[in-house]
């Protein structure tokens, strides 16, 4: 196998992983940050950036499970309030700008279940966000395009409806509340 950004990021995280843990998180981090850094004359990046495909799988883990994919994106995409399940996610920025926000799930007295908006930080080349099972975040590119890396501890696709499912949230009367289970 070759040796580059991306090699060495494979590398890196099986020979660390495990357990949720924050070492893992931070470790993980370390290398994602590492993989946005990467030189756009490695080829496997200058691919990416050549073909713009909108979703690109890097790596499965056969053994662990984990997924790295890239994704490209356009001014004004927008992905709704979403949590991942009981999975963990990492997003790491190489090239443009993504807005993603924060939200918590709250309920009112009566019990109807809405979403409010914590903060949205910008993220740009070379930052790195983490989002734990539960978290709930939502992304928009700011840029005219951007190209980023999103790290998942498996395969969301395959996620088991009974074990906390991916959740995603839906606007009605300017109030994002719960949709439907995906």
């Amino acid at each position: 196998m070759e040796s580059n950004a991306l090699t060495a990021f494979i590398k890196s995280v099986r020979a660390a992983w495990g357990p949720l843990t924050s070492e893992l998180v931070a470790e993980c981090r370390h290398q994602a940050a590492a993989l946005a850094g990467a030189s756009d004359k490695e080829p496997w990046l200058a691919a990416l950036r050549r073909d713009r495909a909108a979703n690109v799988e890097l790596y499965r883990d056969p053994a662990h499970g984990f997924v790295l994919l890239a994704h490209a994106e356009s001014a004004g995409l927008y992905r709704p309030p979403h949590d991942h399940g009981r999975n963990w996610v990492l997003y790491a920025i190489q090239e443009g700008e993504v807005e993603m926000g924060s939200w918590a799930r709250v309920a009112s007295p009566d019990g109807q279940v809405r979403l409010v908006e914590r903060d949205k930080t910008i993220l740009r080349a070379g930052d790195v966000r983490a989002y734990l099972p539960g978290d709930i975040h939502d992304t928009r590119c700011l840029s005219e395009t951007a190209l980023l890396f999103r790290f998942t501890e498996r395969d969301l696709r395959a996620e088991d409806p009974q074990h906390h499912p991916i959740t995603r949230y839906v606007q009605v009367d300017g109030v994002w509340t719960p949709g439907a289970p995906r």
